[in-house]
Protein backbone atom coordinates (compact mmCIF):
# COMPACT_ATOMS: atom_id res chain seq x y z
CA UNK A 1 0.00 0.00 0.00
CA UNK A 2 1.19 3.49 -0.78
CA UNK A 3 -0.11 6.99 -0.19
CA UNK A 4 -0.91 8.92 -3.36
CA UNK A 5 -2.24 11.88 -1.36
CA UNK A 6 -0.88 13.38 0.76
CA UNK A 7 2.52 12.60 -0.72
CA UNK A 8 5.47 12.38 1.67
CA UNK A 9 9.03 11.10 1.46
CA UNK A 10 9.74 8.30 3.93
CA UNK A 11 13.30 9.35 4.65
CA UNK A 12 12.73 13.05 5.33
CA UNK A 13 9.01 13.43 5.96
CA UNK A 14 8.94 16.22 3.39
CA UNK A 15 6.56 16.53 0.50
CA UNK A 16 7.92 14.61 -2.47
CA UNK A 17 7.12 14.37 -6.19
CA UNK A 18 4.33 11.91 -6.92
CA UNK A 19 6.59 9.66 -8.96
CA UNK A 20 8.78 9.03 -5.90
CA UNK A 21 6.05 8.71 -3.30
CA UNK A 22 4.94 6.00 -0.96
CA UNK A 23 3.03 6.27 2.26
CA UNK A 24 4.30 5.56 5.76
CA UNK A 25 4.01 1.91 4.86
CA UNK A 26 3.17 -0.18 1.83
CA UNK A 27 2.99 -3.73 0.54
CA UNK A 28 4.92 -5.24 -2.33
CA UNK A 29 1.89 -6.60 -4.16
CA UNK A 30 2.19 -4.22 -7.11
CA UNK A 31 3.53 -6.57 -9.77
CA UNK A 32 1.26 -6.15 -12.74
CA UNK A 33 -0.54 -3.19 -11.18
CA UNK A 34 0.56 -0.74 -13.85
CA UNK A 35 3.63 0.69 -12.05
CA UNK A 36 6.34 -0.09 -14.60
CA UNK A 37 9.46 1.85 -13.79
CA UNK A 38 8.00 5.34 -13.50
CA UNK A 39 10.19 6.27 -10.55
CA UNK A 40 8.31 4.46 -7.77
CA UNK A 41 10.75 2.96 -5.26
CA UNK A 42 9.46 -0.57 -4.74
CA UNK A 43 12.06 -1.27 -2.02
CA UNK A 44 9.98 0.90 0.30
CA UNK A 45 6.82 -1.15 -0.17
CA UNK A 46 5.54 -3.05 2.86
CA UNK A 47 2.25 -3.78 4.56
CA UNK A 48 0.90 -0.96 6.71
CA UNK A 49 0.62 -1.79 10.38
CA UNK A 50 -2.72 -1.39 12.10
CA UNK A 51 -1.22 1.46 14.14
CA UNK A 52 -0.30 3.30 10.94
CA UNK A 53 -3.76 2.75 9.52
CA UNK A 54 -5.30 3.96 12.78
CA UNK A 55 -3.18 7.12 12.64
CA UNK A 56 -4.18 7.70 9.03
CA UNK A 57 -7.90 7.34 9.82
CA UNK A 58 -7.99 9.00 13.24
CA UNK A 59 -11.14 10.95 14.04
CA UNK A 60 -10.66 14.73 14.22
CA UNK A 61 -10.62 16.31 17.66
CA UNK A 62 -13.86 18.20 18.16
CA UNK A 63 -16.65 18.66 20.69
CA UNK A 64 -19.60 17.32 18.70
CA UNK A 65 -20.30 14.09 16.83
CA UNK A 66 -18.45 13.11 13.65
CA UNK A 67 -20.22 10.77 11.25
CA UNK A 68 -18.13 8.90 8.71
CA UNK A 69 -19.26 6.32 6.19
CA UNK A 70 -17.31 3.33 4.93
CA UNK A 71 -18.39 1.87 1.60
CA UNK A 72 -16.97 0.03 -1.41
CA UNK A 73 -17.88 0.52 -5.06
CA UNK A 74 -16.85 -1.00 -8.38
CA UNK A 75 -15.72 1.10 -11.32
CA UNK A 76 -19.25 1.02 -12.71
CA UNK A 77 -20.84 2.08 -9.43
CA UNK A 78 -22.01 -1.23 -7.93
CA UNK A 79 -22.00 -1.35 -4.14
CA UNK A 80 -22.63 -5.11 -4.07
CA UNK A 81 -22.25 -8.31 -6.06
CA UNK A 82 -24.82 -11.04 -5.53
CA UNK A 83 -26.30 -8.90 -2.78
CA UNK A 84 -23.14 -8.58 -0.68
CA UNK A 85 -20.09 -6.32 -0.63
CA UNK A 86 -17.52 -9.05 0.03
CA UNK A 87 -17.19 -10.03 -3.63
CA UNK A 88 -15.91 -6.58 -4.64
CA UNK A 89 -13.61 -6.12 -1.63
CA UNK A 90 -10.04 -7.27 -0.89
CA UNK A 91 -7.84 -8.08 2.10
CA UNK A 92 -6.56 -4.52 2.52
CA UNK A 93 -10.09 -3.15 2.30
CA UNK A 94 -11.05 -5.49 5.14
CA UNK A 95 -8.07 -4.29 7.20
CA UNK A 96 -9.27 -0.72 6.78
CA UNK A 97 -12.81 -1.89 7.58
CA UNK A 98 -11.51 -3.37 10.84
CA UNK A 99 -9.46 -0.28 11.62
CA UNK A 100 -12.44 2.04 11.19
CA UNK A 101 -14.42 -0.16 13.55
CA UNK A 102 -11.50 -0.17 15.98
CA UNK A 103 -11.67 3.64 16.16
CA UNK A 104 -15.45 4.07 16.37
CA UNK A 105 -17.73 4.41 19.38
CA UNK A 106 -20.66 2.99 17.44
CA UNK A 107 -21.27 1.32 14.08
CA UNK A 108 -24.61 2.25 12.49
CA UNK A 109 -26.21 -0.09 9.98
CA UNK A 110 -29.61 -0.47 8.38
CA UNK A 111 -31.68 -3.54 9.21
CA UNK A 112 -31.48 -4.92 5.67
CA UNK A 113 -27.68 -4.67 5.67
CA UNK A 114 -27.56 -6.40 9.06
CA UNK A 115 -29.61 -9.26 7.62
CA UNK A 116 -27.78 -9.57 4.28
CA UNK A 117 -24.26 -9.27 5.69
CA UNK A 118 -24.94 -11.47 8.73
CA UNK A 119 -23.87 -8.89 11.31
CA UNK A 120 -22.42 -10.13 14.56
CA UNK A 121 -21.30 -8.14 17.63
CA UNK A 122 -18.12 -6.12 17.16
CA UNK A 123 -15.22 -7.83 18.87
CA UNK A 124 -12.47 -6.44 21.06
CA UNK A 125 -9.10 -6.41 19.32
CA UNK A 126 -5.78 -6.22 21.14
CA UNK A 127 -4.37 -4.00 18.39
CA UNK A 128 -6.73 -1.18 19.36
CA UNK A 129 -7.08 -1.83 23.11
CA UNK A 130 -4.59 0.79 24.32
CA UNK A 131 -5.83 3.39 21.84
CA UNK A 132 -9.44 2.84 22.88
CA UNK A 133 -8.61 2.94 26.58
CA UNK A 134 -6.72 6.22 26.15
CA UNK A 135 -9.75 7.68 24.35
CA UNK A 136 -12.11 6.56 27.12
CA UNK A 137 -13.83 4.02 24.87
CA UNK A 138 -15.14 0.57 25.73
CA UNK A 139 -13.42 -2.58 24.48
CA UNK A 140 -15.43 -2.63 21.22
CA UNK A 141 -17.85 -0.35 19.41
CA UNK A 142 -21.57 -0.79 19.90
CA UNK A 143 -23.66 -1.81 16.89
CA UNK A 144 -26.69 0.41 16.26
CA UNK A 145 -29.33 -1.10 13.96
CA UNK A 146 -31.74 1.30 12.24
CA UNK A 147 -35.20 -0.24 11.85
CA UNK A 148 -38.58 1.44 11.76
CA UNK A 149 -40.50 -1.83 11.70
CA UNK A 150 -38.28 -3.60 14.27
CA UNK A 151 -38.47 -6.68 12.04
CA UNK A 152 -35.33 -8.20 13.54
CA UNK A 153 -34.38 -11.60 14.92
CA UNK A 154 -33.57 -10.83 18.53
CA UNK A 155 -32.31 -14.37 19.16
CA UNK A 156 -29.20 -13.71 17.05
CA UNK A 157 -25.77 -13.24 18.73
CA UNK A 158 -25.83 -9.57 17.69
CA UNK A 159 -28.45 -9.06 20.40
CA UNK A 160 -27.72 -11.86 22.86
CA UNK A 161 -23.90 -11.94 22.97
CA UNK A 162 -22.44 -8.42 22.46
CA UNK A 163 -19.57 -7.05 24.55
CA UNK A 164 -21.56 -3.82 24.76
CA UNK A 165 -25.33 -3.76 24.34
CA UNK A 166 -26.60 -3.47 20.77
CA UNK A 167 -28.76 -0.43 20.13
CA UNK A 168 -31.88 -0.35 17.96
CA UNK A 169 -32.76 3.05 16.50
CA UNK A 170 -36.44 3.30 15.69
CA UNK A 171 -39.38 5.68 15.63
CA UNK A 172 -41.96 6.43 18.30
CA UNK A 173 -44.56 4.55 16.28
CA UNK A 174 -42.68 1.25 16.22
CA UNK A 175 -44.74 -1.80 17.30
CA UNK A 176 -44.71 -1.90 21.13
CA UNK A 177 -44.42 -5.69 21.15
CA UNK A 178 -41.25 -5.52 19.06
CA UNK A 179 -39.80 -2.83 21.34
CA UNK A 180 -40.47 -5.08 24.33
CA UNK A 181 -38.87 -8.05 22.52
CA UNK A 182 -35.76 -6.02 21.79
CA UNK A 183 -35.43 -4.94 25.40
CA UNK A 184 -35.96 -8.48 26.69
CA UNK A 185 -33.11 -9.60 24.43
CA UNK A 186 -30.81 -7.01 26.05
CA UNK A 187 -30.86 -4.37 23.32
CA UNK A 188 -31.15 -0.68 24.10
CA UNK A 189 -34.01 0.86 22.15
CA UNK A 190 -33.41 4.46 21.08
CA UNK A 191 -36.40 6.47 19.87
CA UNK A 192 -35.06 8.73 17.14
CA UNK A 193 -38.08 9.84 15.14
CA UNK A 194 -41.82 10.23 14.94
CA UNK A 195 -44.08 7.54 13.55
CA UNK A 196 -42.10 4.56 12.27
CA UNK A 197 -39.44 6.68 10.59
CA UNK A 198 -35.95 7.30 12.00
CA UNK A 199 -34.84 10.91 11.59
CA UNK A 200 -31.10 10.93 10.66
CA UNK A 201 -30.47 14.24 12.46
CA UNK A 202 -32.12 13.01 15.63
CA UNK A 203 -30.35 9.64 15.40
CA UNK A 204 -26.96 11.35 15.40
CA UNK A 205 -28.02 13.58 18.30
CA UNK A 206 -29.40 10.70 20.37
CA UNK A 207 -26.18 8.71 19.97
CA UNK A 208 -24.03 11.74 20.81
CA UNK A 209 -26.14 12.35 23.95
CA UNK A 210 -25.09 8.86 25.05
CA UNK A 211 -21.42 9.76 24.63
CA UNK A 212 -21.14 8.03 21.26
CA UNK A 213 -19.60 10.79 19.16
CA UNK A 214 -17.24 8.82 16.89
CA UNK A 215 -19.87 7.51 14.52
CA UNK A 216 -19.34 5.05 11.67
CA UNK A 217 -22.02 3.95 9.22
CA UNK A 218 -21.53 0.95 6.95
CA UNK A 219 -24.78 1.52 5.07
CA UNK A 220 -26.56 0.09 3.37
CA UNK A 221 -27.23 2.39 0.45
CA UNK A 222 -30.68 3.49 1.61
CA UNK A 223 -29.44 4.46 5.09
CA UNK A 224 -26.41 6.26 3.68
CA UNK A 225 -28.67 8.13 1.27
CA UNK A 226 -30.77 9.31 4.21
CA UNK A 227 -27.71 10.60 6.05
CA UNK A 228 -26.55 12.40 2.90
CA UNK A 229 -29.96 13.96 2.23
CA UNK A 230 -30.16 15.13 5.86
CA UNK A 231 -26.75 16.81 5.61
CA UNK A 232 -25.23 15.01 8.60
CA UNK A 233 -22.46 13.04 6.88
CA UNK A 234 -19.04 14.51 7.73
CA UNK A 235 -16.70 12.06 6.01
CA UNK A 236 -16.80 9.41 3.30
CA UNK A 237 -14.28 6.56 3.27
CA UNK A 238 -14.80 4.94 -0.11
CA UNK A 239 -12.89 2.01 -1.56
CA UNK A 240 -12.90 2.04 -5.36
CA UNK A 241 -12.63 -1.56 -6.52
CA UNK A 242 -10.96 -2.17 -9.92
CA UNK A 243 -13.84 -4.37 -11.05
CA UNK A 244 -16.76 -4.11 -13.45
CA UNK A 245 -19.98 -5.95 -12.66
CA UNK A 246 -22.72 -4.48 -14.90
CA UNK A 247 -26.14 -5.72 -13.76
CA UNK A 248 -28.49 -3.69 -11.59
CA UNK A 249 -26.68 -3.62 -8.23
CA UNK A 250 -27.34 -0.68 -5.92
CA UNK A 251 -25.09 2.36 -5.76
CA UNK A 252 -23.47 3.20 -2.42
CA UNK A 253 -26.27 5.68 -1.65
CA UNK A 254 -29.90 5.72 -2.67
CA UNK A 255 -33.20 7.27 -1.66
CA UNK A 256 -33.99 10.98 -1.64
CA UNK A 257 -31.78 13.34 -3.61
CA UNK A 258 -30.33 16.64 -2.40
CA UNK A 259 -31.35 19.92 -4.02
CA UNK A 260 -27.73 20.94 -4.54
CA UNK A 261 -24.90 18.35 -4.58
CA UNK A 262 -22.70 18.77 -1.52
CA UNK A 263 -18.98 19.21 -2.14
CA UNK A 264 -16.42 17.17 -0.18
CA UNK A 265 -12.62 17.62 -0.20
CA UNK A 266 -10.08 14.83 -0.64
CA UNK A 267 -8.34 14.14 2.69
CA UNK A 268 -6.24 11.12 1.73
CA UNK A 269 -5.79 8.57 -1.04
CA UNK A 270 -4.12 5.18 -0.66
CA UNK A 271 -3.54 2.54 -3.34
CA UNK A 272 -2.80 -1.15 -3.48
CA UNK A 273 -3.06 -3.55 -6.42
CA UNK A 274 -5.37 -1.18 -8.26
CA UNK A 275 -7.73 -0.63 -5.32
CA UNK A 276 -8.05 3.03 -4.29
CA UNK A 277 -8.84 3.80 -0.67
CA UNK A 278 -10.21 7.33 -0.59
CA UNK A 279 -11.19 9.59 2.29
CA UNK A 280 -13.24 12.74 1.68
CA UNK A 281 -14.36 15.32 4.25
CA UNK A 282 -17.11 17.88 4.16
CA UNK A 283 -15.84 21.31 3.08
Amino acid sequence: MRSLFPVTDLTTGATAPTTRATGPAATGAHAGSGDHGHGHDRARDREWTLDELADAYAYPEQDGPWLRANMVSTLDGAAQHDGRSQGISCASDMRIFGTLRGLADVVIAGAETVRLEGYRPARARDAFAARRAAAGQGPAPAIAVVSGSMDLDFSLPLFTEPLVPTLVLTGAGAPPARIDAARRAGAEVVIAGEGARVDPVRAVRELADRGLTRLLTEGGPRLLGQFVAAGVLDEMCLTLSPMLTAGDAQRIAGGPSVAVPERFALASLLEEAGFLFTRYRRI
